[in-house]
């Protein structure tokens, strides 16, 4: 029986190298972005997701603004952020975008909720970091309360109470899809099927088969408390290029600067061009000609039972007219040879 699978991209709206080799303005890159969703529509993706940063070096920090100019020249394409950081948003706030989203985009959107990689976003917006695990999980209790379109009687630590109150606007259909993304651990696998929200496993590094226990105790979890079966899903990096070699050649400089000026800030070693190989052959980055990421992602949703997989095609720098011609092969060609390989 063929594995009924889900394609998207997302992107974190990475600040882009122009023609002559300088940083674009962040304006310009949200531009961009707009268009690389347009061709994600145009050659067939079923989803584009726009990430939440804080920082110099990402251009979106309102997600819900670049995806509403991406509905109102899409036609089919379902649109969602990829992630947003609950923790330092108000929940309320965060679907009233969402559900004006689904509005202007005739149904179409979705939500990733969760905690980020970065942490700008809590002095920014005041927020306590020592008190990061508290603030995530009663801000996704409130969330999956407001989920409900009825009227919110709630109580935390960190607000004030409601009672009895709505919340405007609701959604056409009743419902906003919502999935949480998991980074690694059981106790968010856990409480991903506890709110019975599908969940979205980020595989940054490493092989993307160590994640199947957190897939397989989900979906236990889930049988357990009697909730419905769900989509896993799963995001990783990775880029498609017409050969293996120019694909690899085509990214490697602009993913490198990426990662080690990240890499920098965490006490990670440099990239070498053996640890970018390792990781194409046996990690978590999806590179090559179209025919070779195909066969790693059908390998990845067949170990993980995935219903989705979502490619991050941006990388840095890594500027827009390549990024383009990955996104126009990733629909074209990759798509569909994912689902052959699937069938």
């Amino acid at each position: 029986m063929a594995q009924t699978i889900e394609l998207g991209l997302d992107t974190f709206g990475d600040i882009t190298d122009g023609p002559d080799g300088k940083p674009l303005h962040a304006a310009q890159v949200i531009r961009d972005v707009v268009d690389e969703a347009i061709l994600a529509d145009e050659v067939g993706v079923d989803f584009f997701g726009v990430g939440e940063h804080h920082r110099a070096d990402f251009a979106v920090a309102s997600p819900e603004m670049v995806l509403a100019a991406i509905a109102s020249r899409t036609k089919r394409i379902r649109l969602g952020s990829a992630v947003t950081v609950l923790s330092s948003d108000d929940p309320i706030r965060v679907f009233q975008r969402f559900s004006t989203l689904d509005a202007i985009s005739n149904g179409r959107a979705e939500v990733i909720l969760g905690r980020g990689s970065f942490i700008e976003s809590f002095p920014l917006f005041g927020f306590d970091l020592d008190r990061y695990e508290e603030l995530f999980n009663e801000k996704l209790d409130l969330f999956a309360a407001v989920l409900t379109q009825q009227p919110v009687t709630w109580s935390g630590q960190l607000r004030p109470p409601l009672k009895n109150q709505s919340v405007f606007p609701k959604t056409e259909s009743g419902r906003l899809t919502t999935w949480v993304g998991v980074g690694g651990t059981p106790q968010s696998a856990v409480r991903a099927a506890h709110y019975g929200m599908p969940m979205m496993l980020a595989i940054i590094g490493g092989d993307p088969k160590r994640f199947a226990p957190f897939a397989d105790l989900y979906r236990r979890a889930l049988k357990e408390m009697n909730k419905p079966e769900l989509p896993v899903g799963v995001h990783s990096h990775g880029f498609v290029g017409e050969t293996d070699e120019a694909a690899r050649a085509d990214l490697f400089a602009d993913y490198k600067r990426m990662r080690d000026k990240i890499g920098a800030e965490r006490g990670w070693p440099p990239l070498t061009p053996a640890d970018f190989a390792r990781e194409i052959e046996h990690g978590s980055l999806y590179v090559g000609s179209p025919e070779t990421v195909a066969r790693k992602i059908a390998a990845t949703v067949k170990a993980l039972g995935a219903a989705r997989f979502d490619l991050k095609y941006s990388a840095g720098p890594l500027p827009h007219e390549k990024m383009m011609r990955s996104i126009d092969l990733y629909g074209r060609k990759v798509m569909p040879l994912v689902r052959d390989m699937l069938a």
